[in-house]
């Protein structure tokens, strides 16, 4: 028996299977039963804001000046619906359940009190939404046209209420202009990190943040703040730990292309932003991401190339990997795991990949630390 520091008798905390819930998910690896995955119906360019600029490559700063508001290019929206398809396809034919959000229409303007705006999409769920055991929350996200981007989620989030789910929303930010340092200049690629959010109100973005049963890894970035961290920090309570790790990153913005734990004891690392691993993984086998193959004539809005990283493991052994990628189909055969190849590099154009696309609702597992 184990004793605290009173003398009293201090049991483990009971094993939470997610057998028993409609949400349930403690883990990137865990056997996936159902998952979210987005939509890329209506999608355009967000209106211009200086939330922009420290995350867009800087060769699409003009393109989203000139074309806000817009619609994203038909044939582009297309190519990238076709995949995603095929996508769904894939994870049915694997046994995963697959639902999808509603349309809502992105090139409306919106107004609050103190701004206006247009949407994006809701083509990645992994942003909007964070699903920690049998909970899933609503996240307040920093860039104004995703303010109102959960709601093609809405008809999902009222079943899963309904069926027995807990659902939560973190403070809606009211994301005036104080929350953004409207000094913000660019550190460049070698500079120090210089992020955009100031801590006027809590934001984070869902992907900013990696679960490892009990512990969940976490960055700072230019969506997510330290208040917004410290909020989910309380919400969740003692039963979970949260990580805050630093990377060599100047424009950082969501986690899973700089560090994601694959299954117990193995984790993918971005060969550059993470030039030490964390001591949090000593004793994890370790693998540095190949470099990405996406030619340079492949339009990228909203990312770099290694979004090459932004897998989706479909259990300890699965793992989802773009088609044409054959150096991480290779990694990924070495390092243990069998690559199931699906194209996806039209999708790629809008910011994500499979990782980004999806919200993993449900895996078969209980609640257990790994770190």
């Amino acid at each position: 028996m184990i004793l605290d520091d009173l003398g009293n008798p201090n049991e483990p905390p009971p094993r939470r299977d997610t057998s028993a819930y409609p949400v349930g998910s403690y883990t990137e690896w865990d056997p996936l039963e159902e998952v979210i995955v987005g939509i890329v119906d209506g999608a355009g360019f967000p209106t211009w804001h200086m939330s922009l600029p420290p995350v867009l490559p800087a060769d699409q700063h003009d393109t989203f000046r000139s074309r806000a508001g817009r619609p994203f290019p038909p044939e582009q929206v297309e190519a990238a619906r076709r995949e995603l398809e095929q996508f769904v396809h894939i994870l049915e034919a694997e046994g995963v359940t697959v639902r999808r959000p509603e349309p809502i229409p992105q090139q409306q303007t919106y107004r609050t009190l103190d701004w206006t705006s247009t949407g994006m999409y809701a083509a990645m769920p992994r942003d909007a939404l964070l699903v920690v055991g049998d909970e899933i929350i609503e996240c307040p996200m920093a860039w104004r046209s995703r303010y109102f981007e959960t709601l093609a989620y809405r008809p999902l989030l009222k079943e899963y209420f309904h069926a027995g789910a807990r659902w939560s929303a973190a403070p809606k930010p009211e994301l005036k202009d104080e929350q953004y340092d409207q000094d913000w200049t660019d550190p460049g690629a070698d500079g120090p990190t210089r992020l955009v959010v100031t801590e006027f109100e809590p934001t984070f973005d869902a992907a900013d943040f990696t679960r490892c049963g009990r512990d969940i890894i976490a960055q700072t970035s230019n969506v997510t703040n330290t208040f917004g961290i410290e909020w989910l920090r309380r919400h969740l309570g003692d039963e979970y730990r949260i990580h805050v790790l630093e990377f060599k990153d100047a424009h950082p913005m969501h986690i899973d292309a700089t560090l994601v734990p694959m299954a117990p004891g193995k984790l993918l690392i971005h060969p550059e932003r993470v030039p030490e691993v964390p001591k949090l993984f000593k004793g994890w086998d370790v693998m540095a991401a190949p470099q990405p193959v996406i030619p340079d004539g492949h339009p990228l809005y909203m990312t770099s190339k290694w979004l090459n990283m932004n897998i989706l493991m479909l259990d300890e052994e699965r793992v989802i990997v773009e088609r044409r990628d054959e150096p991480m189909i290779t990694a990924m055969r070495r390092f243990g795991f069998t690559p199931i190849p699906c194209d996806f590099r039209n999708f790629n154009s809008f910011g994500g990949s499979f990782h980004c696309a999806t919200l993993d609702v449900r895996r078969r597992g209980t609640l257990e630390s790994y770190l």
